[in-house]
């Protein structure tokens, strides 16, 4: 396979993986940052605190985060025919991709929101501050760039869920190595394709670690 019929499978793949990526992780964002949150709060010790709460929340997301992908990916056919209308294709997979990401996406939210000194906590509590203050004056802002490595980390997690979704019906450059590196055995294009998911995932992390190191930069002047 010659480069010019290569380029636009790679181009169409790399466009079908971050659609994938980017919409499964706003996804993931809005399910796994409360959940975290929540974690956090119905502990011992917490403004809410809530044990029976606190362990199921707890089992869910074990739950969730030992079940490999590629065996959720197949459980979760129904779910995602019922909410899509199909299992097959980019928009399809967000289904799985989401729901296989919020529960590492929470326990990752909850290690960043232990680490905020609990001196700024007790302090909102003195002074009668509920919960919406607590989590947006404290526990976010100081999290902050925490939650910013914990989303890169999740991010580069769903590039490698989005290329194990290629094996049932997903696009992206997972389907493209599979249809064209390994079953046509074009070795050329499963090295090309190896590459690119590799320089998907270096700029990610680096734009990740760029972000963290301003918003910690901020935090130590402010």
């Amino acid at each position: 396979m010659t480069w010019s019929e290569m380029q636009p499978l790679l181009t169409q793949g790399t466009y079908d993986t971050l659609y994938m990526v980017l919409w499964s992780t706003l996804v993931t964002v809005l399910g796994g940052l409360p959940i975290g949150i929540l974690l956090v709060l119905t502990d011992k010790g917490g403004l809410l605190r809530n044990q029976p709460l606190n362990k199921a929340l707890g089992v869910i997301v074990n739950i969730g985060r030992s079940l490999p992908f590629i065996i959720l990916l197949i459980a979760l056919i129904p779910v995602t025919t019922a909410v899509v209308g199909t299992f097959i294709g980019p928009t399809a997979m967000i289904v799985p991709l989401a729901i296989g990401a919020v529960p590492f996406f929470a326990r990752l939210v909850e290690t960043a929101v232990r680490e905020v000194d609990h001196g700024l906590i007790e302090a909102v509590e003195s002074m009668g501050g509920g919960i919406p203050t607590l989590v947006g004056k404290v526990l976010l802002p100081q999290a902050l760039p925490s939650l910013v490595a914990a989303v890169t980390t999740t991010v580069i997690t769903l590039v490698g869920y989005s290329a194990m979704a290629g094996a049932v019906g997903g696009e992206g450059l997972g389907s493209k190595a599979i249809t064209y590196g390994f079953q046509r055995f074009e070795t050329g294009f499963m090295v090309a394709t190896v590459v690119v998911l590799i320089a998907l995932v270096t700029v990610i992390q680096l734009i990740g670690d760029g972000v963290v190191r301003v918003l910690a930069r901020r935090g130590r002047t402010a």
